[in-house]
């Protein structure tokens, strides 16, 4: 009985190694995965600055497209914005 005992000694030093491995192995996979987790949410903030630039930029082109044609046809204009606003009227009332 005795020589069982110490048998099963190395075999628990051996599993106790293995799962010391394992666990820097997971460490190691973690630290990866959050690395890789940084680079992302960076490359997600950089999108959405491009994003947001590309964004104010097209509205400063139409907001002048349409300052132009107010200067340009006036009358047009107004009556453009007569009608729509006729158009909400009829719906608001309803």
């Amino acid at each position: 009985m005795v020589d069982k005992n110490f048998a099963a000694v190395p075999n628990e030093a051996a599993a106790e190694i293995e799962a010391s491995a394992a666990r820097v192995d997971l460490d190691n996979q973690i630290a990866e995965l959050r690395a890789e987790i940084a680079r992302l949410t960076d490359s997600v903030s950089a999108i959405g600055s491009g994003a947001k630039a590309v964004v104010t930029s097209e509205a400063e082109v139409l907001t002048e497209r349409l300052r132009e044609r107010i200067r340009d046809e006036p009358v047009s204009t107004l009556l453009a914005i007569a009608g729509v606003s006729f158009v909400i009227g009829l719906l608001a009332r309803r």
